[in-house]
């Protein structure tokens, strides 16, 4: 059976797809830390999208297997990585800065991926106003992104790991920030930059941004 040989693996496995927003995250978080890691896209191999059905309940990606534990779920993954490979760290030592961090990084899964996500699945006039409500609360936020190189911080943090992703994914939506996201902006070329984030990139998500421009 398939979790059983997962106790079998030396190697550090992550079964990701190769245009999901959230195995991005975890990639990008990989990539920074310069860890070891097969990915196996389902996407383009039946059997090992067989293999995640029996090893993640929600047949979900993104799903790690370390040896003998399996974790699904980008937020616990994430946490994990930080914790286990603690060099470069993703989260502040001090724990008022750690709580920040934290609550603004809960505001961006909450109130913007959701959005993300309606654009992704709707069709015609109906991505409208998920598209709409995304780029003027992303807008809202420009002066957040104004004060440090990363978001809240001069080190990039686990909440830039999944800024990143959706900010990449924009012009795919078809949101433009224009001049009143400029610090936005400014802040996503330093991301872009970074050769952590050009590696958590797949074929397909580098494509999807081309075909846009």
């Amino acid at each position: 059976m398939v979790i059983a040989a997962i106790k079998g693996r030396s190697t550090m496995a992550l079964y990701s797809s190769d245009r999901g927003i959230h195995c991005q995250r975890v990639r990008f978080v990989l990539a920074e830390k310069g860890i070891n890691v097969e990915i196996i896209d389902v996407s383009k191999d039946e059997s090992a999208a067989a293999d995640l059905a029996e090893l993640n309940p929600y047949n979900e990606t993104p799903t790690l297997v370390d040896r003998d534990l399996l974790l699904h779920d980008a937020g616990v993954i994430n946490d994990y990585l930080d914790e286990r490979y603690p060099h470069p760290p993703l989260m502040p030592v001090d724990p008022v800065s750690r709580a920040r961090l934290r609550l603004v990084h809960h505001r961006i899964l909450r109130d913007w991926y959701p959005l993300a996500e309606q654009i992704e699945k709707a069709s015609g006039q109906k991505v409208g106003k998920p598209k709409q409500q995304l780029q003027e609360s992303i807008v809202a936020a420009n002066d957040l992104f104004k004060h440090s190189d990363y978001l809240l911080s001069d080190e990039l943090s686990l909440v830039d790991c999944s800024l990143g992703p959706l900010f990449w994914r924009l012009p795919v939506y078809g949101i433009n920030l224009g001049k009143p996201g400029a610090s936005v902006q400014a802040y996503f070329k330093r991301l872009v930059a970074r050769p952590s984030f050009k590696a958590s990139l797949t074929r397909a998500e580098r494509e999807m941004v081309l075909e846009t421009t």
